[in-house]
């Protein structure tokens, strides 16, 4: 059993564990949130978000960096800045996130048969 020093630190202790903790599952939930412009089904779906990781610096404990490793449909895509805006700050509304960073990739190259069953039926595929 830990003994607490004080009323402090028990309240830290508290509001840690009350805490979401910041999963795979957590991240592409939030980013289900963000939809592509030009074809209203959210980046998820279709097939864009490749990995999200999740870390906490040394330095800070309480933090959370959330990398997102994604793709676009084209690489000419004009709404590029948008959909990167977007994730960011639905990544930022995610209680305990402190940074996000979206690394946009272009290997393997996006194709419609990444995207979920669903979303190939919606859009016609």
């Amino acid at each position: 059993m830990k003994i607490f020093k004080s009323k402090l630190q028990l309240k830290k202790v508290t509001a840690t564990k009350r805490m979401k903790k910041i999963t795979k599952k957590v991240i592409l939930k939030q980013l289900k949130n963000v939809v592509d412009p030009e074809l209203g089904v959210d980046i998820v779906s279709l097939g864009l978000v490749y990995d999200v990781i999740s870390s906490k610096p040394k330095s800070s404990p309480s933090s959370c960096l959330v990398k997102v490793i994604m793709t676009l449909t084209s690489p000419g895509c004009p709404l590029a800045p948008i959909i990167h805006e977007q994730v960011e700050n639905a990544l930022m509304e995610l209680k305990g996130v402190d940074d996000v960073e979206v690394e946009i990739v272009w290997d393997p190259p996006w194709n419609m048969e990444m995207a979920s069953k669903e979303t190939k039926l919606l859009l016609g595929w």
